[in-house]
């Protein structure tokens, strides 16, 4: 009787090793975690997300790319020759210092050479004393410019006027008494030249009047003088740093004492006469000033007596 029960396959033998024990299937290699989310993003990822990781890439890589130029620039500039000395030596470039502005060019009827500069220097030079500011032509000399007294001249100067050196012949007279009064002034008062004069041009009268130069204690020329606007020049004494009720001022020109007149001793203009004392007469007003607080109060007195006279 034939059975209908299907007969069971028999069973392969499993390899043996070399030493006739059966050998254990070896187990595939687990995923990374990496990996492993790597995976799950694709399967999960939408074509979006994807663009978007791609674009953060792309920006990394540029950033990266520029970072790499600078860097190679630095290594370029460092490399140089000049600078591999520079490195060694131990010194390190400066900026140029900025450059000077370049000074103005003069002004038509204006000299080149700079006066010196208002206020005076504080304090005096002996600050006990009283200041006197003294004008030059027609008050202590009388000048002439005249080109015929070219054979007879006492000296010549070349001031540089508008851009060109121009020559003057200059043959002056001095004020009798002069060297009388100004030896007798400096002891009792600081003496200041104030003149209108060029200082090309009066600076040499005033090395002729004072060759050792212990007379004056400071010059003043045009450039400190105040311009009006109609072509006078004032000299003004409250710009120079004295008190004023310790400051004389001596002058032909009456314009050129207008903002201070009661500091003012009026002289007559010297021309050229032999018989002049007008000095003497400026050195009788100044030893009574010299007593009082105030030399203006001193001025007025004698304006009234003179007046009265």
């Amino acid at each position: 009787m034939v059975s209908r029960t299907p007969t069971k396959q028999p069973l392969s033998p499993l390899p043996r090793a070399a030493s006739g024990s059966p050998t254990k299937p070896t187990p595939s290699p687990s995923p990374s975690p990496a990996s492993a989310r790597r995976r799950r993003v694709l399967r999960r990822g939408s074509p979006g997300r994807i663009k978007s990781l791609a674009a953060t890439f792309d920006t990394s890589l540029r950033g990266c790319r520029r970072r790499l130029l600078k860097l190679f620039a630095r290594l370029a500039v460092l490399g140089s020759p000049t600078k591999r000395r520079a490195a060694a030596a131990g010194f390190r470039r400066l900026r140029s210092p900025p450059r000077s502005p370049s000074p103005p060019t003069p002004k038509p009827n204006q000299v080149a050479a700079v006066s010196p500069q208002l206020p005076l220097p504080l304090p005096p030079v002996s600050p006990g004393r009283r200041t006197l500011f003294l004008d030059l032509d027609e008050t202590l000399i009388h000048s002439q410019t005249d080109p015929a007294a070219r054979a007879r001249h006492d000296f010549a100067v070349r001031p540089v006027i508008a851009g060109q050196a121009v020559t003057f012949y200059h043959d002056f007279a001095v004020c009798p008494g002069v060297d009388a009064f100004l030896a007798t002034a400096a002891c009792a008062f600081e003496l200041v030249v104030f003149t209108a004069g060029f200082p090309e041009y009066a600076s040499l009268v005033l090395d002729r009047l004072d060759p050792r130069g212990i007379l004056f204690a400071h010059r003043l020329y045009r450039g400190a003088c105040c311009d009006t606007g109609n072509g006078r020049l004032v000299k003004d004494l409250a710009a120079t740093g004295r008190d004023l009720r310790r400051a004389v001022i001596v002058d032909d020109n009456p314009n050129a004492y207008s903002l201070q007149p009661d500091n003012a001793v009026p002289v007559a203009p010297f021309i050229d006469d032999a018989d002049d004392h007008e000095l003497e007469r400026v050195m009788g007003i100044l030893s009574i000033a010299a007593e009082f607080d105030d030399v203006r109060d001193a001025i007025k007195r004698y304006k009234e007596i003179v007046e009265a006279s």
